[in-house]
């Protein structure tokens, strides 16, 4: 890494200033990066609709530069926060960022789905569910396996473009989750899904 107050190295392009719940954050973003001009207006809306108390082991899947997992950790402080992303560049970013903002017990991994997560359950999960991957990666990557790595109780949070409310809740119907569709803004959709505490869930299969 070089100075952080010029960026981390040569994909450099530009810094972007968030508050969040009257925190004030700074998001170093590099070309070709999700959402290099501003903090997309999914990952607002999440990170404005999410309700969660005190969890202690979070995971953001498809972290980008950091945005999500980063406020998340400044919020709850004595969690745990591991984010994940496929893309290299957005992982150096990530941990770029954790930096920046002094973003307590971070760790960030580069990990197609939770192949590279660590094995274990969690408390709060979050996405913002990237549209192009396909249904199928979509369903299985994106809902199902984080949904099978909560903590009994836990939370899954995501947001996704509305053009894949055709497929959200048949993914929910199908697979017999609990999950309901909390809000609705700017083009994006959050959804909530909540782990049941008894251990006879419906298999997914």
């Amino acid at each position: 890494m070089n100075n952080i107050a010029s960026g981390p190295d040569m994909y450099f392009k530009k810094r972007i200033a968030y508050t969040s719940k009257g925190e004030r954050f700074l998001f170093d973003v590099g070309h070709t990066i999700f959402s290099s001009f501003q903090i997309d207006d999914g990952t607002d809306l999440l990170l404005r609709t999410i309700a969660s108390e005190a969890p202690l082991k979070i995971l953001d899947l498809g972290c980008g530069c950091g945005v999500i997992g980063i406020v998340l950790a400044r919020r709850f402080p004595n969690a745990q926060v591991t984010l994940v992303d496929k893309d290299l560049l957005a992982v150096r970013y990530a941990r770029h960022n954790c930096m920046l903002n002094d973003a307590p017990s971070t760790q960030v991994l580069g990990s197609i789905g939770l192949e590279s997560a660590p094995e274990e359950s969690y408390d709060l999960i979050v996405s913002n569910i990237p549209a192009k991957i396909g249904d199928a990666a979509i369903e299985y990557e994106f809902i199902l396996a984080p949904f099978y790595r909560l903590a009994p109780g836990g939370d899954f949070w995501f947001v996704v473009v509305s053009g894949l409310n055709h497929l959200i809740p048949k993914v929910g119907t199908r697979n017999q989750l609990r999950l309901k569709e909390i809000k609705k803004r700017s083009g994006h959709t959050v959804y909530h899904i909540c782990k049941p505490l008894e251990a006879s869930v419906a298999d997914i299969t």
